[in-house]
């Protein structure tokens, strides 16, 4: 078994396919094939189902992946610790985050980093907060932006993001300095699908309320255009504020709503200096801004 074999495993689990797999890792098709081939007449078991449509993990299969990504993690970062013996900056760090901080925090966050260790990749995966915790359980990332974390992950925590209301130009609300959950119960009201809508649908059953629930979206983006275009009002974090229309009020809640983001790692003791720099990185980042 070899470290190439184990990196062609991966590269046909992350792409489905073999011809796929060859053109990530600038290999030939054939010699990915004999890859797995060789890979699983050594283990004595199919490590992969064929078909027209592809490939697809066996349930053997399955179990051995969260190893292999063990493995190349371990890898990684034995190749970093002596780049960094060795007073280089190399490495790759693969970070997931969910969409609002992607957009309003990451670029400026990845421009200084990068300032510091110009030799170190960064590679980013966007998606939910359920998607970017999955992807650190299952070693896809090394690290991940999270808001309010489940157990078991070593969380270092980031800041606070307090929710605000967000109103049409001609609504009544508008003339309040600050706005009440009570006073949006019987508004019409927009929500997201995913993302932390927990916390603000707790915020109203707490107190005995219910909204009245007019649209469900997936973007934050939508949401902005359809207040907007007065069809009903919202509640956003203030990460999102740099995106809202002019036009639309913006008013801070009572009580507060607020969503607490940290950086993520399955285990601090297992980061690579490459991610061990970037977490210190993030942490001096947002002490300046506290």
């Amino acid at each position: 078994m070899t470290l190439f074999q184990l990196e062609v495993f991966l590269a046909v689990v992350q792409t489905g396919s073999f011809t796929r797999a060859g053109e990530l890792l600038n290999a030939s098709q054939s010699g990915v094939s004999h890859s797995i081939g060789d890979l699983e007449k050594e283990l004595g078991i199919p490590l992969f189902t064929r078909n027209r449509k592809g490939v697809k993990l066996t349930d053997t299969g399955e179990q051995i992946l969260a190893h292999v990504r063990e493995i190349m993690n371990h890898t990684e970062q034995i190749h970093q610790a002596a780049a960094a013996s060795r007073g280089m900056n190399s490495g790759t760090i693969r970070i997931g985050s969910f969409p609002s901080f992607s957009a309003n925090v990451i670029p400026e966050l990845f421009q200084a980093f990068r300032s510091h260790y110009p030799g170190v990749e960064l590679l980013l995966f966007e998606g939910s907060y359920a998607e970017v915790e999955a992807w650190i359980k299952a070693g896809v990332v090394d690290l991940g932006f999270l808001a309010d974390p489940s157990d078991g992950l070593d969380t270092v925590q980031l800041l606070s993001d307090p929710y605000v209301a967000i109103l049409p130009a001609n609504h009544p609300l508008r003339g309040h300095d600050m706005i009440s959950i009570e006073q949006l119960t019987h508004e019409p009201f927009l929500s997201l699908k995913s993302g932390c809508e927990h916390l603000v649908m707790s915020a109203f059953q707490e107190r005995g309320l219910s909204l009245n629930k007019q649209f469900e979206v997936a973007e934050n983006s939508t949401i902005l255009s359809m207040v907007e275009a007065g069809i009903g009002v919202s509640i956003v974090p203030s990460m999102i504020l740099p995106a809202v229309p002019a036009n639309v009020a913006v008013r801070p809640l009572h009580p507060p709503i607020i969503r607490n983001i940290g950086l993520a790692v399955l285990s601090q003791h297992m980061v690579s200096p490459a991610a061990a720099a970037f977490i210190k990185e993030a942490q001096t980042r947002f002490l300046e801004h506290t």
